[in-house]
């Protein structure tokens, strides 16, 4: 298992990367596919942006159980078991498909099975990378992986178009099947380090549901690492309002025009793989803060607030590609800092319970987004509609109007968030405040 001859360190942290790089796009065409099959099949914003609470909601809850478990058990085993779990709902939902039994509500249960084990793979993947590789090369593994999703991002849509009218959903999600094995052979492949036992690792030991609070206590004993999730936690709520509805509000403007949704998640792609590459290159910003905050205020200008008041595919893309572009580098500020200051041995059970401060009002705002847009905003911007004289000039009217202006409202209000972190001391000079972690 550890034998000489299996890639380590930034050997190994690439060949499970071009791994994941295979998967996400297996997964990125047959998530396409199925939305533009739930969008056509029901015609409503709320059946997509449920598909998206319970593949997400099951992540995030079980988070701090996960990061317990993962600091009790081999990180490289979990992470191979987590592909494992996604590419079984994968083959369930072909299944169905192929047996024309396939039913909206089959989507949500194979995404919430999907999700728990996802809860998994994050604090796994971000605890391994800690030991595979330098603290000088954290931020450019977090920009390479956002590259891996952003390349993802642009193939998907242009992929899972082309192939969709080839071979159709059921032959989308048997390649997807495949790209998992790839991921898993990936992992089999190379050597991946366990922490060393340490002090701050058995202050958190003993019964499990002790283990799971450790990692908010080891957070809320640190203002800093408190706020920097605070600023996440706002950012998510507002972001995940308006990004949720974007293939329902284009489909809506556009008619279901499936291949200008394509192209617009595509220049999103783009924007990524820019920004992830420009990250992997240049390291990020020396104050890593500066690149958190600053990338929230930008992404949200541009991915938000210009994609709601667009009203063609040219300002579409555009604006996609400006708020993705900035996605990486926003991520990869904030992973720095945390691998930087958190101890590797308890880094499960704080990076789980990160993820849930952080990400927690992403599930809430999916619930609502898709009511709202087909309660309130869409029929607000009929013709006669109570908003549509007040914003039409901003946002137009007709269907997706509504959604627009749900965009425009989500950009504004993450600006506010992104250059009101400075207003903090805990978050402004975080890298200050808290120390680094002394490596064995």
């Amino acid at each position: 298992m550890n034998a000489p001859s299996r890639p380590q360190g930034m050997m190994a942290f690439l060949v499970v990367w071009a791994g994941q790089v295979v998967s996400l796009l297996g997964t990125g065409m047959t998530v396409f596919g199925l939305a533009i099959w739930a969008f056509e099949t029901t015609g409503q914003a709320t059946t997509l942006a449920l598909m998206g609470f319970f593949s997400f909601g099951p992540t995030v809850l079980l988070s701090p159980i996960a990061g317990a478990l993962v600091d009790r058990w081999n990180r490289k085993l979990v992470m191979m078991l987590s592909d494992l779990a996604s590419g079984l709902a994968t083959i369930a939902l072909l299944l169905l498909y192929a047996t024309d039994s396939l039913q909206i509500w089959h989507l949500y249960v194979a995404g919430a099975f999907s999700g728990a084990f996802q809860a998994f793979q994050f604090p796994a993947y971000s605890a391994a990378v800690t030991l595979m590789l330098p603290k000088s090369q954290y931020a450019r593994a977090s920009g390479l992986l956002s590259l891996a999703e952003s390349a993802s991002a642009i193939a998907a849509p242009l992929l899972g178009g082309i192939l969709l009218g080839v071979i159709g959903i059921a032959g989308v999600m048997a390649i997807d099947v495949i790209t998992f094995a790839i991921a898993i052979g990936a992992l089999v492949w190379v050597r991946i380090p366990q922490p060393a036992r340490d002090p701050d690792q058995a202050q958190g030991k003993g019964n499990l549901w002790r283990e799971s609070l450790y990692g908010f206590q080891y957070i809320f004993a640190r203002p800093s690492l408190l706020g920097l999730q605070l600023v996440l936690f706002s950012t998510n709520l507002i972001a995940t309002f308006a990004m949720i509805l974007m293939a329902p509000m284009i489909l809506a403007r556009t008619g279901n025009d499936e291949l200008v949704l394509g192209m617009v998640q595509s220049a999103a792609g783009f924007g990524g793989v820019a920004g992830g590459l420009l990250l992997g290159i240049w390291g990020g910003p020396k104050r890593r803060v500066h690149g958190l905050l600053w990338g929230i205020t930008l992404a949200s200008l541009g991915g938000e607030l210009l994609l709601g008041v667009g009203r063609e595919l040219l300002l579409w893309a555009s604006a996609a590609f400006l708020g993705a572009f900035f996605i990486p580098i926003l991520n990869g500020s904030n992973q720095a800092i945390w691998q930087a200051k958190v101890d590797p041995g308890v880094q499960g059970r704080v990076f789980a319970a990160r993820r849930l401060i952080a990400q927690v009002t992403a599930p809430l705002a999916m619930v609502l987004a898709g009511p709202l847009a087909d309660g309130f905003f869409e029929p607000a911007f009929q013709s006669q509609g109570a908003l549509a004289e007040a914003f039409g000039w901003l946002v137009g009217t007709g269907p997706g109007a509504g959604m627009g202006l749900m965009f425009v409202i989500s950009g504004i209000l993450g600006v506010a968030v992104g250059l009101g972190g400075y207003a903090f001391a805990a978050v402004r000079l975080a890298e200050e405040l808290l120390p680094d972690h002394v490596r064995a």
